[in-house]
């Protein structure tokens, strides 16, 4: 009941949250045209986390394309010239994980909406970073120019619109502002660069090639200077945001760790919700960083995310379990988040039917751990488990579910006894080892068998 009432209240947030941006768009300067833009989006997403707040069911592509009132075809257009969600011409072409290409916007509300798949695979996405695909883009252009057809708006603003953002001067300039003492000059600064990385893949591709760029933006004295102003925190940490969209800056922040650390934990004790979002953000891309996963998991940052998931704001948790789940896949990091209590949190939020998808997969990492097993336990986590394999209809949460109590019995004995009377009153396993995927019928089979040989041994003796 607690965890429904906590439910409603990550609703009731969402819909103040959604009226302040109604409000700030009503009111904003038309002079500001990016600002007007930025509130607008974020108001989008907002709304998009509310929607799916009310339905488990996760979207598939399908539907997005129905959502956005988006054509199934682009008559003329070559296949590989159209984005697989929408159907459309690429604008803004983007390479996923997966190696599959999408348009930007279609693949970003992808994964805002909280998927963590390839919506063309399925295949499960180490990360999320996207990285713009050039080669598609230019081949786009030129198809256009061949047919007479109209070069889409995005792709003719970042080759043509505003040449500042491919001058690396004005890059030093920007930051050298942001440094600078009057506050106004800082918080100019700030505001550029957040657009300028926002709108153009080729500046962010200048914190690359100036050496010293990433550096300076994590300079301690920088930084303590961003805290004195809520806007230009804001600014800053959607730069940070938009930059690690690069892979190359995100590898260059590597030596920036600690700074980077200390950047995102002052920005997640701040008020305002789009500061505390895009830091969440920030950590989720960071935490994929393999060199410095135990590094992060010293700094304190286990615990700061295992608060994050129980003080469960829904524009937070998403990015904050991401990040839980890339730290985890490390020994001390997950026996760090065991003893900070993640067991009882995440157990909490599968009860509540919150992001159970997410906190069945940090489980399942956790789950090869003798106290997470007792932990499990102790929460009703077997029944819990068995309720998800009869009641959820994803087929993904069903597979870990499966793998979780494979781990639990194969590991102590004692949890099979548990398991197997669950099983002889609803025989929910003996189904998934029928009609499962390949992995969730391989662990149901394996736990039935152990089943079986324990109970002969039981009877022999």
């Amino acid at each position: 009941m607690a965890e429904k009432g906590g439910g409603a209240k990550g609703a009731t947030e969402l819909k103040k949250e959604l009226q302040r941006l109604v409000e700030a768009i009503v009111e904003e300067d038309e002079s500001d045209d990016y600002y007007c833009l930025e509130v607008t989006d974020h108001a989008i997403r907002t709304l998009f986390v509310l929607r799916n707040s009310k339905s488990n069911q996760p979207q598939e592509s399908a539907k997005l394309k129905g959502l956005y009132g988006l054509s199934e075809d682009s008559e003329g257009v070559p296949v590989e010239f159209r984005c697989p969600i929408s159907g459309l011409l690429f604008k803004e072409p983007v390479v996923l994980a997966s190696g599959q290409t999408y348009d930007q916007p279609f693949i970003q509300k992808w994964l805002k909406d909280g998927h963590q798949t390839c919506p063309r695979t399925n295949q499960l996405l180490p990360h999320t970073v996207l990285i713009p695909n050039l080669s598609i883009k230019n081949m786009v252009v030129k198809w256009c120019k061949l047919h007479n057809s109209e070069v889409p708006c995005r792709i003719i603003d970042n080759d043509q619109e505003n040449p500042a953002h491919k001058n690396s001067d004005h890059l030093v300039e920007l930051l050298e502002k942001l440094s600078s003492s009057p506050l106004s000059d800082a918080k100019s600064a700030g505001k550029e660069l957040r657009m300028l990385t926002n709108r153009f893949p080729s500046f962010k591709a200048l914190f690359a090639d100036v050496s010293y760029a990433i550096p300076q933006l994590f300079n301690p004295i920088l930084l303590k200077g961003i805290y004195s102003d809520d806007d230009l925190q804001e600014d800053f940490v959607a730069t940070i945001l938009n930059i690690s969209i690069h892979d190359i800056n995100v590898m260059n922040m590597v030596s920036e760790i600690p700074s980077a650390v200390s950047l995102v934990m002052e920005s997640l004790k701040v008020n305002r919700t789009e500061i505390k979002s895009h830091a969440a953000a920030v950590l989720s891309l960071l935490s994929a960083l393999d060199p410095k996963k135990h590094e992060l998991g010293k700094l304190g940052i286990v615990k700061l995310l295992i608060d994050l998931l129980e003080e469960g704001h829904p524009l937070v948790s998403k990015d904050a379990a991401l990040a839980l789940k890339n730290l985890c896949t490390v020994i001390e990091n997950r026996e760090k988040a065991i003893s900070e209590g993640a067991i009882a949190v995440l157990m909490c939020k599968i009860t509540g039917s919150i992001l159970t998808d997410e906190m069945l997969k940090i489980l399942a990492k956790l789950s090869s751990h003798h106290k997470a097993i007792e932990q499990i336990e102790e929460h009703g986590g077997i029944v819990h488990f068995f309720n998800i394999l009869m009641d959820n209809t994803d087929e993904h949460n069903k597979e870990t579910c499966v793998a979780i109590l494979y781990t639990m019995c194969y590991n102590d004995r004692r949890k099979l006894r548990e398991i197997r009377g669950v099983e002889n009153a609803c025989e929910i396993l003996t189904q998934v080892a029928q009609t499962g995927t390949s992995r969730a019928k391989r662990k149901a089979s394996g736990i039935l068998e152990r089943m079986q040989k324990f109970a002969f041994v039981s009877h022999t003796t």
